[in-house]
């Protein structure tokens, strides 16, 4: 059995302290009225001519009007920092956890052979969709029902009501779906769904070691596992409407909830080589080889490829069609967020294809691990331009709330998982396949170094 050693137990409270402790004083520093925001971007005046001064020709009252709606404006957006900051790291997160979930239940459906001996790996990442959910309702709440973050813009006030001048007649029109209480019971349903799930299998799997009962439990665990990602689908796709599309209430695309999936599921793919390389080199998976390495790293690859096709697609039909409405989306990312736009699709396309497509190098991990550390920064950044753009516009960096919001759930992530690991013996001893997952080898990657005629048939 694995122990959790102390060491590592420390590091995951350290940063989760010290992720608190950033998140706090990102909360404490952010303004709390416009005279404030004003000073604050006085302070960076050394970019202060990029929001162009030139109101100064003439001022008359609609200049007037137009600087302060502009400065209640900037206000709201450095308001919104900190908990974009979070939000950012916690849809990361979340996602991450959730899409191993999926993962780990397609290859029960699948009833595939090779990935039974990572179960156990991957039962323990999704230990971690547990607090990230909490977090996550808390956050559905605080912005629903007591106002206290405005990341969803179409929640203020008059936006449904056709008297206000802050009636928004697009959004009006999308009210079936996009209503405060909708919006909040679906959150809800989302979380609860994937935990029972999480809960049931995770019991069921432990269960199946000791059980006898020709295989009774197993059936149970892959019929739970088949309607789980029927479930998974549609929900997946309306969270990405409901929690990251909605900050663009204009904006949509139909292809949007597949991106997202394609984003979170390279990265969950990545996570789960992560864990499995740091577990096999302490010594607690006895059965994992590097066979198993390499078909961890060619989904990372093969995935890669999916979400850059997803990217492209929904890029080029949108900038081909040159539809207003559509375009301001990738406008907005291109005028104010150009470094990190184009950098993650290097860093999500040219990197891994270059990095992962040589079949020698998949099974190699510490190579396998540097790809992965590109992917996850590229992922992540890939959240933020989907994100930020529409809660803080052009007042974006990477500084404390950003950091901090990562080192919290990733001090969180470390302790959920690897005292989840400790929890369960590491080979799921009663899988009928735990044989064939066992001997699973590739001839090329087990027989390395050996000239071709050192084999006889």
């Amino acid at each position: 059995m694995y122990q959790f050693s102390g060491k590592l137990k420390i590091l995951s409270l350290a940063l989760i302290i010290v992720g608190a402790l950033g998140i706090g004083f990102s909360f404490m520093s952010a303004p709390s009225t416009i005279e404030e925001s004003k000073e604050m971007i006085a302070a960076q005046s050394s970019h202060g001519n990029a929001h162009g001064t030139d109101h100064s020709t003439t001022t008359n009252s609609h200049d007037e009007h137009h600087d302060a709606a502009h400065d209640e404006h900037v206000f709201h957006q450095l308001k919104n920092k900190p908990w974009s900051a979070l939000y950012v790291s916690l849809i990361f997160f979340l996602g991450i956890s959730l899409l191993v979930l999926a993962f780990y239940a397609a290859q029960r459906v699948a009833q595939s052979g090779w990935s039974i001996v990572l179960f156990r790996v991957m039962e323990a990442i999704t230990a971690n969709l547990v607090p990230t959910s909490i977090i996550m309702l808390l956050v559905i709440l605080s912005a629903s029902l007591f106002h206290y973050n405005h990341l969803f813009s179409w929640m203020a006030e008059g936006t449904f009501d056709p008297s206000s001048e802050k009636y928004d007649a697009i959004v009006d029109g999308k009210s079936w779906w996009m209503n405060t209480t909708g919006w909040t019971i679906r959150g809800i349903i989302y979380l609860v769904l994937w935990n029972a799930y999480r809960f049931f299998i995770r019991k069921n799997s432990i269960a199946e070691d000791t059980a006898n009962d020709d295989n009774k439990t197993y059936k149970k665990n892959y019929h739970a596992s088949v309607i789980f990602l029927v479930i998974f689908m549609l929900t997946e796709s309306m969270m990405s409407w409901d929690w990251i599309m909605g900050l663009d209430p204009h904006w949509f695309s139909t292809l949007f909830g597949w991106y997202v999936l394609a984003s979170l599921l390279v990265s969950a793919l990545t996570v789960i080589a992560f864990v499995t390389i740091y577990l096999r080199s302490k010594g607690v998976l006895p059965s994992v080889n590097d066979s198993h390495i390499h078909d961890l790293a060619k989904f990372m690859f093969g995935f890669s490829v999916f979400w850059t096709y997803l990217w492209f697609s929904q890029f080029m039909l949108i900038w081909y069609a040159d539809i207003p409405e559509e375009t301001t989306y990738f406008v907005a990312r291109f005028n104010e967020y150009k470094l990190p736009f184009l950098s993650m699709v290097v860093m999500n396309f040219v990197f891994p294809i270059l990095l992962l497509i040589n079949s020698d190098f998949k099974s190699i991990p510490w190579f396998v691990v540097l790809g992965g550390i590109v992917i996850l920064t590229g992922h992540y950044v890939d959240f933020y331009v989907m994100i930020m753009p529409a809660t803080v516009g052009d007042q974006w960096s990477i500084g404390i709330p950003e950091i901090s919001a990562l080192l919290f759930f990733l001090g969180i992530f470390i302790y959920t998982v690897f005292s989840a690991f400790a929890k369960a013996n590491p080979i799921p001893k009663g899988n009928p396949f735990l044989h064939e997952s066992e001997h699973f080898h590739y001839f090329n990657i087990e027989h390395r170094g050996e000239s071709s005629d050192n084999h006889h048939h």
